[in-house]
């Protein structure tokens, strides 16, 4: 078994190495998931409510950790597939088990966000039709 190196290169550049090759990774998920894309055009939509409807803090903080949540699992469930692309172009089981449940866990997210979502703004927009009436 490989040891693991306890020399590891630390500091100031290799801190900034590391935060321009995490943007590398959401950019890439971005430009070539397409629900990445989805995920973050909907949370635009949501910022843009939640500024419209003027959403309290607790539900502001509601909203960022859903955002957080759906775009991580995302970034996770990409790379989870990267990896299993990159040792088997053969169909296995296996690579289907983890493909499967990696988007599963991304869609069991984007599902709660959703429901979170409808109890914070379904309120607001039946009050703001009925204004409109």
């Amino acid at each position: 078994m490989k040891q693991i190196s306890k020399d590891k290169p630390r500091g100031v550049h290799q801190f900034w190495t590391s935060v321009f090759h995490s943007i590398d990774g959401i950019i890439y998920a971005f430009t070539v998931e397409q629900n990445m894309f989805i995920h973050v055009m909907v949370m635009l939509m949501v910022i843009g409510c939640g500024i419209f409807f003027q959403i309290n803090v607790m539900e502001w903080l509601f909203c960022l950790v859903m955002f957080g949540l759906v775009i991580s699992t995302e970034l996770i469930n990409t790379a989870i597939e990267a990896v299993v692309d990159l040792i088997t172009e053969d169909y296995h089981v296996l690579a289907k088990v983890a493909k499967d449940t990696s988007a599963g866990a991304v869609m069991v997210f984007a599902i709660t966000a959703a429901t979170g979502g409808i109890i914070i703004f379904l309120p607001k927009l039946i009050v703001f039709i009925e204004g409109m009436i």
